[in-house]
């Protein structure tokens, strides 16, 4: 008699389970959270990002480029570029006296795919 009260509740909890009604609302529950996720470490990499910025670019750019200053308001639109002059072209930062770190480097790179993602969606 036990045995078969086991095998029902199993069964019921089984089949409760795989029910879509329940299923379901667990399933976008982590869709939102794993979307809540993306957008603190969005968040999070374009803070780093900025800061670098502003350490090692903003000292030059105000001095010698005074439109390309870069605030948390403007750096997304010019993520493309700094990834071409820093990346590509490697000529960012010039100068000496003004290196970048690997990990630097790295929190350059999380918030310019960070930022592509945000613009195109991908």
């Amino acid at each position: 008699m036990i045995t078969l009260v086991k095998l029902i509740v199993t069964i019921s909890f089984s089949y409760l389970a795989n029910s879509s009604s329940i299923a379901a609302p667990l399933a976008e529950s982590k869709v939102r959270n794993s979307e809540y996720v993306s957008i603190a470490l969005a968040e999070r990499s374009k803070e780093r990002a900025f800061q670098i910025l502003e350490n090692k670019c903003n000292v030059c750019h105000e001095r010698r480029n005074r439109r390309r200053v870069f605030t948390m308001g403007n750096m997304d639109s010019w993520a493309e570029k700094v990834y071409k002059q820093v990346f590509v072209k490697k000529r960012m930062p010039k100068g000496k006296n003004i290196k970048l770190t690997s990990n630097e480097y790295q929190d350059l790179l999380t918030w310019i795919s960070s930022s592509k993602t945000n613009n195109y969606g991908n």
